[in-house]
Formats: structure tokens, sequence, C-alpha cells
């Protein structure tokens, strides 16, 4: 029976936990639920709701305003729309390959399942836009042109990132580079 081992890491609003079970090693990270966000999704959808009934309830006719007027409110509502992510997991199966789960807060679970003979390599990307940097986690798959980012609804930190690669690393059989290469980004992180 193999010995069971846990790991637990908080970060901000991320929290990694490893645990390895019975030759499954499962990688999650958990996204605190923001409340701030919540009530902004909230006030959000009040705002598009006002908008759209305005116009309706006041009796006038649509006119080319009350359009902009609308389409303006859906935009600001869907940006501050709560995007409700639980957690999002890493379950590598040594012989079969690797599964990717995200799990929303409405119960709700996404599930994408990676044979390993399709998996070539695993990768650590710096990603830099005008206003931030952070990195992501993503495999790259053979007949694939792009790559499968294996966090895709959460941005945790590189120090999170960096086991959960080591692992994948270790089951593809790809040629880690040293521990000082990794552990130390060149920016700073949010």
């Amino acid at each position: 029976m193999d010995q069971e081992q846990k790991r637990e890491a908080p970060c901000g609003i991320y929290t990694y936990k490893h645990h390895c079970s019975m030759g499954v090693d499962v990688h999650e990270v958990f996204v605190k639920k923001s409340r701030l966000r919540i009530v902004l999704s909230y006030i959000g959808i009040v705002f598009l709701l006002v908008n759209v009934s305005q116009p309706l309830l006041a009796k006038k006719s649509l006119s080319l305003g009350s359009f902009w007027n609308i389409t303006f409110a859906v935009l600001v509502a869907k940006c501050l729309q709560y995007k409700p992510v639980k957690k999002e997991s890493v379950v590598i199966m040594p012989a079969f390959g690797v599964q990717l789960e995200i799990h929303f807060w409405s119960g709700r679970v996404d599930r994408r399942f990676v044979p390993i003979g399709k998996i070539m390599k695993p990768l650590i990307n710096e990603c830099v836009t005008p206003v931030t940097c952070y990195w992501s986690l993503a495999l790259l798959l053979r007949d694939e042109e792009e790559l499968l980012l294996v966090f895709q609804k959460s941005r945790p930190p590189v120090k999170m990132l960096v086991p959960v690669w080591k692992a994948l690393c270790t089951l593809t059989n790809s040629k880690c580079p040293s521990p000082s290469r990794v552990d130390k980004p060149n920016c700073s992180e949010t």
C-alpha cells in the first residue's frame, strides 16, 4: 500500500494542495471567494436591468441612443461578472495520462483528459502584457497547433506552478532545468 503524502501552501488568493495516494498524484489550486467581486457582479446585473427596463417602462420608443445605452450596460455587466471557480486540479495517473479539472462554486465540474502518449513536454511560460506579468503552465501536445493551458481559469503564482511542472516532467520523462533557474522568476508576482 502506498503512503499518502499531503502538502499545503497558501499564497494570496490561491491555496496549493498536493496529495498522492495509490499511485495517483493530485495537485489542486483553490481560489478564495472574493466578496467584493460578488457584490460588484450583482451591482453590474442590477445596472444592466435598470438600463434595459428604463426605456421600456418610460414607454418611449427605442432609439439609437437606447441601443447604445443597453450595449454599454451589457459590457459593464460582463466586465463585473464574477468568475465562480472554486479550484482547478491536475490529476496525474502515471500509466494513463493527465486529467485537468475545473470545479465551480455551482457544483459543475469540467474535465479534460490528455493521454500520456499525446504529451510531448510541459512548459512554464512567462506571459507579459502592457499592464501585467504572470506565469502559466502549458502542455505541448502532439498533433496540436496550440498549447493546452493546465490552469485555464486561474493564474496561480510560479511557486505553485513549479511542483506541478516537475511532476509533469517526471511523467513525460522530460529533462527539468536546475531548480535555481526555475525558482527565480524574472518579474514580480502579484
